[in-house]
């Protein structure tokens, strides 16, 4: 039977726009149930400006949590080898390094032009333990708040630079603002899979903003990816790019790729209440739809 593995960003990508704090404490006890449906990974938070995502700011604490829940791979964002080196000395071991492709989100985000970040990866690369995983994900991929769509071209050839300074590693294209469409998305997944065969590890990072994270996330299967990110309750949004909304919901990709017989290692019915707390969370802008279908169905089966 053909896997695929879904990472869950909900604690971090879904939880960094909601403007109520979420305390610490829920937060973990969001960890440990999520991790109780199956899932193995799941980026915990980021070391990032507590000025800039005051939601973020509990790292430290989530990674020594985190920790303690068995069977558990966290992983944490950082933008900067500054924020790794923070991230390292907090306990972290799994670090996703992110920078974008296009220059305005990137100097939006970190305060700095792609060349700038490009270097600042490479300085990361020297510094980073024999013990600690790395994933890089590149923002804006495909299409850009500020730029619009992304030529596959020069998002290509970034590739391309940062594939030579660590090719071992998992590079993820993100659909930051989830205009991205099929076509695209198997356009540069399969030309970038072409030009770096030394990366043996893809994965995808979809949005749902115009309801096609779905299509996405599985033009990127068809294309070879088998990694793919998705946030409990459709949570998410990027506080740097105006209009984005929520990730692909977790639950609707574990249901698409259980009902094609793909296995995901998530119990989606265990993942039903904890995706639906997620989703009442004060301030939170939730999506997805099979949380709804099948809860509604669940409750039409027991009344009946």
């Amino acid at each position: 039977m053909d896997a695929v593995e879904i990472v869950e960003v909900a604690p971090r990508d879904g939880f960094q726009p909601i403007g109520p704090w979420i305390p610490t404490a829920t937060k973990i006890d969001f960890l440990r149930r999520l991790a109780a449906t199956g899932l193995r990974r799941i980026e915990i938070g980021s070391f990032v400006s507590p000025t800039a995502i005051p939601q973020l700011r509990d790292g430290a604490a989530l990674v020594e949590a985190a920790a303690a829940i068995p069977g558990l791979r966290p992983q944490v964002l950082v933008p900067t080898a500054k924020r790794a080196s923070e991230a390292l000395a907090a306990g972290a071991r799994f670090l996703v390094y992110v920078l974008s492709a296009s220059e305005s989100h990137n100097r939006s985000n970190v305060r700095r032009s792609v060349a700038e970040s490009v270097e600042d990866y490479a300085r990361m690369l020297d510094a980073l333990p024999a013990d600690a995983e790395l994933r890089l994900n590149l923002a804006t991929a495909f299409d850009c708040p500020f730029e619009g769509r992304m030529p596959v071209g020069p998002v290509l050839d970034l590739i391309r630079r940062l594939a030579a300074l660590r090719p071992d590693i998992e590079i993820c294209p993100c659909d930051t603002t989830g205009r991205a469409t099929p076509d695209h998305v198997a356009a540069l997944v399969a030309a970038a899979r072409a030009c770096c065969p030394e990366v043996t590890a893809w994965a995808y990072h979809a949005h749902d903003t115009y309801g096609l994270g779905l299509a996405t996330t599985f033009a990127a299967y068809q294309a070879g990816v088998r990694v793919f990110d998705a946030a409990a309750g459709g949570l998410g949004g990027c506080p740097f790019a105006p209009g984005a909304t929520g990730n692909v919901a977790t639950e609707d990709v574990a249901w698409m790729f259980g009902r094609m017989g793909i296995a995901t290692g998530v119990d989606v019915t265990a993942l039903l209440p904890v995706a639906a707390d997620a989703a009442a969370l004060p301030g939170a802008s939730s999506g997805g739809r099979a949380r709804v279908a099948l809860l509604s169905a669940t409750e039409r089966c027991a009344a009946g």
